[in-house]
């Protein structure tokens, strides 16, 4: 069970003065991206920091420089807000290779109307000349005390900003939290761009927690959150949205990098949320996507979003439009799918019931006899089918030797591997699934024979 309140520090600044760097540093992980680009983070980015054996926990926040026109801009003031408001402390970050600009003067005003302890940090003091000149008039913000100089980039000087964080906490009465174990179930949010992967989340969430835009690419990078439902933990983390190879490049480094996290991240998590636009036939960039999160391993859930736009729906159009996808990712057509609408939270809580049934699955540990008594009932049912042998091979076995995904040996009595037919595995397989209810979870079988072993 989480604790009551863990502490929450918001690093506030305009652009480019080093947040992410300073975030990532205090966390001792790369959780942000960082780039020289302006307004590289969008979504504000929470994560738990360890520091004298307790923890806080950080959020990362857009640039504000007072100025924001478009859309997107606007959303990530917004969430800044937000992150002002939700946290015990600010930390106000600064540029000290550039000096205080009129923006900061601007923010310093903004920030001391919050009622929130605020402590200003100057980034980027990377030589002792910098470090010195927090100490200039210059830096005076209004009211607000000089700089504590540190560097994101070395971390020199962060274990005094963390001294100061746990000081200021104590003065206004709260404690950090004690370090505890989270058991949460990690849930991928993944998909191609535009398919309401962050919509999806606010629905969960029930609030705006991130950016929503009908501009392609609006998240970045993987971004967590540690939600609780009827007592039980869940990591959701909304991921990029994933093009091909060769379209990826021509977006830039900032998707590229986006993509290799969501890559990375995919492997990790227990289950993965598979967002799909119901009102768009399954394309070439879905079918890459179920490729990859079939090659990771991990339990699948097919989101088919959007439902609430089909017109003229009848008794039979959710079976039709089931077919269709899965007659489009025969990667995962044995995944479940869930019909829902992001925008009017239409079967959202369904997801919770079939995400703990999925985990359930890919962690399901078969007794041997079951094994044993379903193996035997295959072969009557269907004899196995030769392959590139001169007969079919007889099946001496099989064992499950893993979970997570289930992952089993099938004996035959050959030398060779190939004499039994890879369709005779997708048999074994579908039965499997129906037999034993591995709901939405990869299966592994290996082939084992008499003098040789291979996948």
């Amino acid at each position: 069970m989480p604790q009551a309140h863990i502490p929450i520090v918001a690093l506030i600044g305009r652009t480019n003065v080093g947040k992410s760097t300073l975030f990532n540093r205090l966390l001792e992980r790369q959780a942000s991206i960082v780039s020289k680009v302006a307004g590289t983070t969008r979504d504000r980015k929470e994560g738990v920091c360890l520091w004298r054996g307790l923890v806080i926990k950080l959020i990362d926040t857009g640039g504000l420089d007072m100025d924001h026109s478009d859309e997107i801009e606007k959303n990530v003031v917004r969430q800044a807000e937000k992150a002002i408001a939700k946290a015990d402390v600010i930390l106000f970050v600064v540029d000290m290779k550039q000096g205080a600009l009129p923006q900061e003067r601007e923010l310093a005003a903004v920030l001391m109307k919050c009622g929130k302890p605020v402590i200003v940090v100057g980034n980027k003091a990377e030589t002792p000349a910098i470090r010195n000149s927090a100490m200039d008039p210059s830096w005076r913000l209004l009211a607000l005390p000089s700089p504590i100089p540190v560097s994101g980039l070395r971390g020199t000087g962060t274990g005094d900003l963390l001294d100061v964080i746990y000081d200021k906490l104590e003065t206004i009465k709260m404690k950090p939290a004690e370090l505890q174990e989270v058991t949460a179930v990690r849930v991928a949010v993944v998909g191609k761009p535009n398919v309401g992967k962050s919509s999806l989340i606010n629905a969960i969430l029930g609030e705006e927690r991130f950016i929503v835009s009908p501009v392609a690419h609006t998240t970045r990078e993987p971004n967590d959150v540690l939600i609780e439902y009827k007592d039980k933990e869940y990591l959701l983390i909304d991921t990029a949205g994933l093009l091909k190879a060769a379209k990826m490049k021509k977006q830039g480094e900032l998707e590229e990098q986006g993509a290799f996290r969501t890559e990375r991240v995919l492997p990790k998590a227990n289950v993965a949320l598979f967002v799909v636009d119901v009102t768009e036939p399954v394309g070439t960039q879905d079918k890459m996507i179920a490729g990859m999160v079939k090659s990771a391993g991990t339990g699948v859930i097919i989101v088919a979003n959007k439902w609430d736009l089909v017109k003229e729906k009848n008794p039979t159009t959710i079976n039709r439009v089931r077919e269709m996808i899965a007659g489009g990712l025969p990667f995962i057509a044995w995944a479940p799918t869930v019909f829902v609408s992001a925008k009017t939270t239409q079967r959202i809580p369904e997801l919770f019931t079939l995400i703990d049934e999925v985990e359930k699955a890919r962690h399901a540990q078969i007794p041997e006899r079951d094994l044993e008594t379903f193996w035997r009932s295959a072969v009557r049912a269907h004899l196995p089918s030769r392959g590139k042998g001169p007969k079919p091979p007889e099946i001496m076995g099989m064992e499950q030797t893993g979970t997570a995904p289930p992952t089993f040996n099938l004996h035959i009595k050959a030398k060779r591997l190939d004499v039994l037919h890879p369709s005779y595995l997708r048999f074994l397989e579908n039965r499997m699934r129906i037999h034993f209810k591995l709901t939405g979870t990869p299966i592994v079988i290996n082939i084992v024979g008499m003098t040789a072993r291979a996948k």
